[in-house]
């Protein structure tokens, strides 16, 4: 337990940096600027308004929109109160909205009129309300008085595609996200000097958490953009001579295309780190960026139950070697662990386990998967990899059949359980391949039952109405039969196989 000096929740330690510098600017979105002490007020306001409709210790609170500064103040202002933050990313169908909020029991679901086209979502008569209803409110502290809050109190439940095909609801508490506050600050050396653009949606924790609650919490700039567009973001990184931007491989791969296809040059010599994470970063993406741009991107690591994991540390004299992920950052460890469970020596391949800042305190409501996911208290991440004699890592495959498609998460399970719901469908399965923009895509093979002409962009228009736009299939692959396996499971690897000879045959 820290020391009572120390703040206990995100938004004790948001009020403290405000209180240190209240007119340097927080926050940019669109023509509007707030200083810290003017975030400090909107939080305040919503924590207020949060209370007065009802909301109180415990009580969750969702929120489904675009990238806003409402978005943010609640987040912090649910820390106040006590109550526990659902973020919603805003690409989501109606049922997965459904499922979420069911599931978290959240109590209010705070929505912008750029999801407002859900109106068929089935949900409690009142639990809907505009997020406009947040915009810049202003209070002060002693409007709605803190609620008693623990450190370890749940404060947030982020949910991600799970390998069974429904979500898995990851509470994290104040604790995880002070300490991942921190060691990002150390990792990146962050500071009040810093200004980063938010391109990354904040419905995923890389844009509420990694980005700009641990910006704001360093006393740094964030510039909001309601979503991402490759030429808006290049264009925001010049104008507010940001420092330090972080994405996901597909981002840079569409900026690149952007500037290229537009011929379009970027001063880009203010930034001082260019992150990307959320997938493997590919040498020819790297290369042409560099070439590009004349920055060099830089490798992070980190999972929604366990982050920050590995980066480049800023006190490194040195680039990481090609093809790692970086060293392990601080507060983090990592271990290389054999099929048997033994210790890897350095260099040799195995299950990396990890322990970081931000660990997932339980999987919401699945007391099974959140004992099967530890071992002796370190997280099994599912992927393989090995450190090197310098304590480089290297991710090379992974246990689990995840699919990262640009970032997120997709099970291939939710999908092939979509696709086998159409009445023309008698089998599916779904595989990641690899794809020079998302790093990773999913493609589906399918049979269909004899005498039906229904076509893949039938099967993807009605994959479409349950499965958000980046879980759909980039390909559907029909055939008479599926390869099986030794106990009569579809081979997947024998479909890999299939699918990589393919490729080759076109290249031929």
């Amino acid at each position: 337990m820290p020391a009572t000096s120390e703040p206990t929740t995100i938004y004790k330690a948001l009020r403290a940096i405000c209180q240190t510098q209240p007119e340097r600017a927080a926050l940019i979105f669109g023509d509007r600027s707030l200083t810290f002490h003017q975030l400090l007020q909107c939080v305040d306001g919503v924590a207020k308004k949060l209370v007065d409709i009802g909301i109180g210790k415990g009580d969750a609170v969702a929120v489904f929109s675009q990238n806003r500064p409402e978005f943010i103040f609640c987040f912090f202002a649910t820390a106040k109160i006590g109550g526990i933050f659902v973020p919603l990313n805003f690409n989501l169908t109606k049922s997965e909205v459904e499922y979420i909020v069911s599931h978290s029991e959240a109590k209010v679901l705070f929505q912008d009129d750029q999801v407002a086209q859900l109106e068929g979502l089935s949900l409690p008569k009142g639990l809907r309300r505009p997020i406009d209803e947040l915009s810049y409110l202003t209070g002060e502290a002693s409007d709605s008085p803190e609620a008693e809050v623990d450190i370890d109190d749940d404060l947030l439940i982020a949910y991600t595609s799970g390998s069974t095909g429904q979500p898995k609801a990851v509470v994290l508490s104040n604790r995880a996200q002070l300490n991942a506050a921190s060691s990002f600050k150390e990792l990146f050396a962050l500071s009040p000097e810093d200004t980063t653009v938010l391109g990354a949606p904040l419905g995923f924790l890389l844009g509420l958490s990694t980005i700009s609650m641990v910006s704001l919490l360093a006393g740094a700039k964030v510039v909001v953009n309601r979503r991402f567009h490759p030429g808006e973001i290049l264009d925001a990184l010049v104008r507010h001579q940001a420092t330090l931007f972080h994405g996901v491989p597909t981002m840079f791969s569409m900026m690149l295309e952007y500037a290229e296809q537009q011929n379009a040059d970027y001063d880009l010599s203010k930034m001082r780190a260019i992150i990307c994470s959320g997938s493997a970063l590919l040498d020819e993406l790297r290369s042409r960026f560099s070439r590009r741009f004349g920055k060099e991107l830089q490798n992070y690591f980190g999972m929604t139950e366990c982050y920050p994991v590995f980066g480049r540390r800023s006190d490194d004299p040195k680039d990481p070697p090609a093809g790692s992920v970086g060293k392990v950052v601080p507060g983090a460890a990592v271990r290389v662990l054999d099929a048997e469970g033994a210790e890897c020596p350095r260099g040799s391949h195995g299950e990396l386990v990890i322990k970081a800042p931000s660990m997932v305190k339980r999987y919401h409501k699945d007391p099974q998967l959140t004992a099967s996911s530890y071992l002796d208290g370190w997280f099994k991440t599912g992927d393989i990899g090995y450190e090197d004699e310098h304590g480089y890592v290297y991710i090379t495959g992974r246990i689990k059949e995840l699919i990262r498609r640009g970032g997120a998460n997709v099970a291939p399970v939710e999908i092939e359980n979509v696709l086998i719901r159409h009445p023309d469908v008698l089998s599916a399965a779904v595989i990641g391949v690899p794809d020079r923009i998302f790093a990773e895509v999913p493609v589906a093979y399918v049979v269909k039952k004899r005498g039906s002409a229904l076509s893949g962009e039938e099967l993807t228009a009605f994959a479409a109405e349950s499965l958000a736009k980046f879980k759909l299939p980039a390909a559907i692959h029909f055939e008479t039969d599926l390869p099986l396996g030794k106990t009569g499971k579809i081979d997947k690897r024998a479909l890999r196989t299939m699918w990589d000879d393919k490729q080759i045959g076109q290249d031929a």
